[in-house]
């Protein structure tokens, strides 16, 4: 079973489907995006977007590649990259996994496509061979 991590702080959070995820961010997205925040100028209404990125044996090569091909096309606008350590259980072995990893966090107008989102978590996950990818959106007021 594939499945993401969802959930705040990392180390509490949960195994669900792909699929109820983005149903998740579906039903809770449309209605916020329905009636955006009520933000301070020169604040706006945005997503911030956050994806949880195991290592692995990943190359910073084949990571600069990634950014090129698969997140700054999608979103060209910025991003930010920490460079972090995590855990992450198994919910089949029950095994828990620790390795070097990377929080990709972007500010992203509030009605972006979260389609786009869910591909690159499903990219990342075949390109290199991981069976989780943490994902989280929440709406924010931010300004640039």
């Amino acid at each position: 079973m594939h499945c993401w991590l969802v959930g705040l702080p990392f180390w509490f959070s949960r195994c669900v489907s792909p699929g109820s995820v983005l149903g998740a961010i579906a039903a809770i997205a449309a209605p916020a995006l329905a009636q955006p925040m009520t933000c301070t100028p020169p604040q706006k209404s945005m997503l911030d977007v956050e994806f949880m990125l195991g290592r692995g044996k990943a190359s910073d090569a084949a990571w600069r590649r990634f950014l090129a091909r698969e997140v700054s096309p999608r979103f060209p606008d910025g991003l930010t990259v920490y460079e972090t350590t995590g855990q992450w259980r198994d919910p089949a072995t029950n095994v828990i996994a620790r390795e070097k990893s990377r929080v990709l966090r972007m500010i992203v107008p509030a009605d972006t496509a979260l389609d786009k989102v869910a591909a690159i978590a499903e990219t990342y996950k075949k390109q290199f061979r991981q069976k989780s990818v943490g994902v989280i959106t929440r709406e924010v007021c931010a300004s640039f």
